[in-house]
């Protein structure tokens, strides 16, 4: 933990946010606001009239419009990154340059190359670096793996998830989307939702050793992918696979992990309950998610600065399912 201990004695550490959209404004910023010890003293987007509504909506003292202001303030400790995933590159070297700790928004850049640059950024700054995969830090997923370690279904064979959804107003208004253009989220909505659930599947079975797919574009509703298909080969053997379609009639966020004498069934996305069965019979539990549901995460990343823990989503962690998530959409 050598690399937290200058942030032993800040108290509170002061984060600057870059970005102020739809997750800033619920699931995050709001969240870091309630972790102790945490303050978060200036927001930037490059709207004037919306980040200065932002920044007196949360009581944030400080705003700008200028990304280099926050990165580049004294009196702020560490950045947090919400914008689009094309930027993150960019955003991100300017804050390992300037020697702060960092989180940035999942997916960690559009592409595995460009977070290995990432990466390696921090790594050879050796600073505190994470990447916002929350659901690593929630307690629902947290039990998932307690049942996985205790050997409630046995030996883990196999995991699928299955999730589709149908096309919105607006992907078929034909506005423009960040979500579904190539240039900012190559697999569209499979960058935005189906890493969350590639990251989980490595947090609670470990790391990924081969993972291939398919991914087209069904609809042609917009530049990026809807469809895809991919299969994977865990390190410890087990195998997995997942149907993403955002084209379907019938919504669906189903995980099924199949072991040796039970399963497990759940939602990545959705706040469905989780099932286990076993030959002892069928429990079932219902693990609701914080208000602001980056809490947890937020608090981890607090106890990593501290030297308390060590913060379950790293650099390292989110760039293997960067490579994963290139290996299925073929790139």
């Amino acid at each position: 933990m050598s690399e937290s201990l200058s942030f032993l004695d800040k108290n509170p550490i002061r984060w600057g946010v870059i970005g102020c959209g739809s997750v800033a404004e619920k699931k995050s910023v709001p969240a870091y606001q309630k972790v102790k010890g945490f303050k978060v003293h200036m927001v930037m987007r490059r709207d004037e009239a919306k980040v200065k509504d932002y920044a007196q909506r949360h009581h944030i003292p400080n705003w700008t419009t200028d990304a280099h202001v926050v990165i580049n303030n004294p009196d702020i400790d560490a950045i947090y990154i919400a914008t689009p995933p094309d930027s993150h590159k960019d955003y991100a070297l300017l804050v390992a340059a300037s020697g702060k700790p960092c989180c940035i928004e999942k997916p960690m850049a559009p592409n595995y190359t460009d977070s290995l640059a990432i990466y390696q950024a921090f790594k050879e700054q050796n600073l505190p670096f994470f990447i916002a995969y929350y659901r690593r830090s929630l307690p629902r997923f947290i039990q998932i793996k307690t049942w996985l370690e205790e050997g409630r279904i046995g030996q883990v064979r196999h995991i699928h998830w299955q999730k589709t959804k149908s096309p919105n107003a607006l992907d078929l208004s034909g506005e423009y989307n960040w979500r579904t253009d190539k240039n900012v989220a190559p697999g569209g909505y499979f960058d935005d939702l189906a890493s969350h659930g590639l990251d989980l599947f490595t947090y609670l079975l470990g790391e990924i050793e081969q993972a291939h797919g398919i991914a087209i574009n069904q609809q042609g509703l917009y530049t990026a992918f809807d469809s895809i298909t991919g299969c994977w080969l865990h390190k410890n053997g087990i195998t997995g696979e997942g149907v993403w379609n955002f084209g379907a009639q019938h919504r669906e966020d189903k995980v099924e992990i199949f072991g040796s004498t039970g399963k497990i069934t759940f939602a990545v996305l959705d706040e469905a309950p989780l099932i286990l069965e076993n030959e002892q019979g069928r429990e079932q539990l219902q693990i609701p998610n914080p208000q602001h549901i980056q809490w947890h995460h937020a608090k981890n990343i607090h106890d990593h600065l501290k030297g308390i823990s060590y913060h379950p989503s790293t650099g390292a962690s989110g760039l293997h399912t960067s490579w994963v998530m290139d290996q299925i959409l073929g790139n």
